[in-house]
């Protein structure tokens, strides 16, 4: 433990009422812990680096913000966790804006290993970059971050945490490893995340994110873009005009902005053998219909009936 001068920025999770163990937090204020600091038992909690953070809240449910560490600090030694005395509550982000930071995060810690494209890496928080046309790059190392830049581009992080983005028209960008993220933001761009609590987000006209993984988030915000959510409790969002959202998993839970059309799935989970997962419901709302409000979370009950999603 040691008193830094400098504050540390992180980023910090909490739940929808902005809460995190109970304790209440608010944007631009400053709260001050007056017992033991240390990681994992006692002050206030963050992690340096963005992606971290989905270890400990799920990007389905969670609210996500930078925050400033300073006073007394104690680093965890499995991950980027930090605690500290102090803590100011900066500017909430969105999963896009959470994989944007955790790329820059890796780009100013690691040296590219060839300007010229494909790119590869395999070391721990490495970073892989394709800058022109048809460009793959891919990352395999925890905590790894793979861009590729260029039109039909292809990025690839495959270690725990890491970060995949593709900016280029058409390009592809997948996170398959636990609390990876991938982002697509180029016109007609495909995200998906298939690991364990990860976040896919296609920001461009006619995108697709896919979240296929434990408690995944997809989100769609581009116009005309679609979100799907296939694993269990996984949450899909559709933020763009005429975008759609689609829960398909066990438990799964859709949203989308007023005229989006969101469609919904109940399986069993009572039986065993063949019927064991098995569609019972399904369902199709457009946003602002039947009831249903805009940004408000839906899925179908045992009953087949749409209801506000825990």
């Amino acid at each position: 433990m040691s008193d830094d001068q400098k504050p540390v920025l992180s980023y910090k999770g909490f739940d929808a009422n902005l809460q995190c163990r109970g304790f209440q937090y608010a944007p631009g204020e400053t709260f001050e812990h007056k017992g033991k600091v240390e990681a994992c038992a006692g002050g206030f909690h963050a992690c340096e680096y963005p992606l971290d953070v989905l270890r400990y809240y799920p990007p389905a449910s969670s609210r996500f913000f930078t925050v400033e560490q300073s006073g007394q600090i104690s680093r965890h030694g499995d991950d980027s966790k930090i605690a500290s005395s102090k803590i100011k509550i900066g500017v909430e982000l969105n999963l896009a804006g959470l994989i944007k930071a955790a790329v820059e995060y890796t780009m100013s810690r690691c040296k590219p290993i060839d300007p010229e494209s494909p790119a590869y890496s395999t070391e721990e928080n490495g970073l892989a970059t394709a800058s022109g046309t048809g460009g793959a790059a891919t990352a395999s190392g925890d905590s790894g971050a793979a861009t590729a830049s260029g039109t039909r581009g292809a990025a690839t992080a495959s270690g725990y945490s890491g970060a995949a983005t593709a900016s280029g028209t058409g390009g592809a960008a997948t996170a398959s490893g636990y609390s990876g993220a991938a982002t697509a933001s180029g016109t007609r761009g495909a995200a998906t995340a298939s690991g364990t609590g990860g976040a896919a987000t296609a920001s461009g006209y006619s995108g697709a994110a896919t979240a296929s993984g434990y408690s995944g988030a997809a989100t769609a915000s581009g116009t005309g873009g679609a979100a799907t959510a296939s694993g269990t409790r996984g949450a899909a969002t559709a933020e763009g005009r005429h975008s759609a959202a689609m829960a398909s998993g066990f438990y799964g839970k859709a949203r989308g902005v007023e005229g989006t059309a969101l469609f919904l799935v109940y399986r069993d989970s009572d039986s065993d053998g063949d019927e064991y997962g098995r569609i019972v419901h399904a369902k199709a709302v457009i946003v602002g219909q039947e009831g249903t409000k805009p940004m408000v979370f839906y899925s179908l009950n045992s009953a087949g009936e749409i209801v506000e999603a825990d």
